[in-house]
């Protein structure tokens, strides 16, 4: 911008209003806004998060379940239960990448089933199928189809199970609700950038005597454009930065309750689902790299509304 200091009226006032800024720090305008972008960098964090919490779960599901087959033995008439895990077991250790294999005793399955038929069922009398939790050393080596095929030949009312079906259906469930979190992710951005836009319009029309002002005096488009930007990346890296913190506090809150509130057998569902809430590294950087990113949003998109604003009135 060029001013032309040989004026002395026309100087100061250029220079009054260069050094007073267009959007006010402590403006009713400014603060609402700055409450605004935390609120969206809130929810954007405990989106992310909660992204990340899933994923993590979802790839300690698949890795826990993928290196865990089981052998289940359905009671046979004349056959004796337990030789026939004898043989099973033996079977599992012979087999190439199986690290160990361990019959489920009675007490065992009794657990197993109290969800279903609750505690202090005496199952002593009943017949119920018997289960060999066979671990894997290595799940890509595990020859499975061997095993089978012995189960079959060698133990009467015996099967296989790989839990691939389970698998599945974990990894869809954890796929389903990531791509959900970043579809929930992605309206609160285009929130966030509808709000920046009409607070931008709005502070362009409480201020279009300075902003006349400043045209009169030869500042160009690109120089206002400019002001408003330093201004609004201001807001937003203050107001994402309260966002930010509140996310982190929140995450944190949430695990501490979930470890001390929590029942114990619920506590410990919730660890197996989403990993007592622990973000790890990763995932508070990633939280944190929302602040910047919506700083800079917040800069860009106010640049280029005053930019369309000046060229559709001048």
């Amino acid at each position: 911008m060029r001013l032309d200091l040989r004026l002395p009226p026309l100087a100061g006032f250029a220079s009054r209003e260069h050094s007073a800024p267009i959007v006010p720090e402590r403006s009713v305008a400014g603060r609402t806004l700055v409450l605004l972008i935390a609120i969206m960098t809130f929810l954007s964090g405990v989106t992310l998060g909660g992204v990340v919490l899933v994923q993590k779960s979802a790839i300690a599901w698949s890795s826990d379940v993928g290196r865990e087959v089981t052998i289940q033995l359905r009671p046979v008439e004349g056959e004796v239960m337990e030789s026939n895990l004898r043989i099973a077991v033996a079977l599992a250790e012979a087999t190439p990448g199986v690290a160990s294999a361990r019959a489920l005793s009675l007490e065992d399955s009794q657990k197993l089933l109290e969800p279903w038929l609750g505690k202090g069922l005496d199952i002593s009398a009943i017949d119920i199928p018997r289960l060999v939790a066979v671990q894997l050393a290595d799940p890509a080596e595990a020859d499975l189809d061997k095993l089978k095929r012995d189960l079959e030949a060698g133990v009467k009312g015996a099967s296989l199970d790989t839990h691939a079906a389970w698998r599945q259906q974990l990894n869809v469930m954890a796929g389903t609700i990531v791509a959900s979190g970043l579809l929930v992710l992605g309206m609160i951005v285009v929130a966030t950038v509808l709000a920046i836009i009409f607070a931008t319009r709005g502070t362009m029309s409480s201020n279009r005597e300075i902003v006349d002002v400043l045209h009169f005096i030869g500042a160009s488009n690109s120089f206002i454009a400019g002001e408003f930007q330093g201004r609004f990346l201001t807001i937003g890296f203050r107001g994402g930065l309260f966002g930010g913190i509140a996310a982190l506090a929140f995450f944190l809150l949430v695990g501490l309750a979930a470890g001390s509130m929590v029942p114990t057998e619920a506590n410990q569902q919730l660890g197996v689902l989403f990993g007592r809430f622990a973000l790890g590294i990763d995932g508070m950087l990633g939280i944190l790299a929302v602040v910047p990113v919506i700083a800079a949003l917040t800069a860009i998109t106010s640049r280029l509304t005053v930019r369309r604003f000046l060229q559709r009135t001048s």
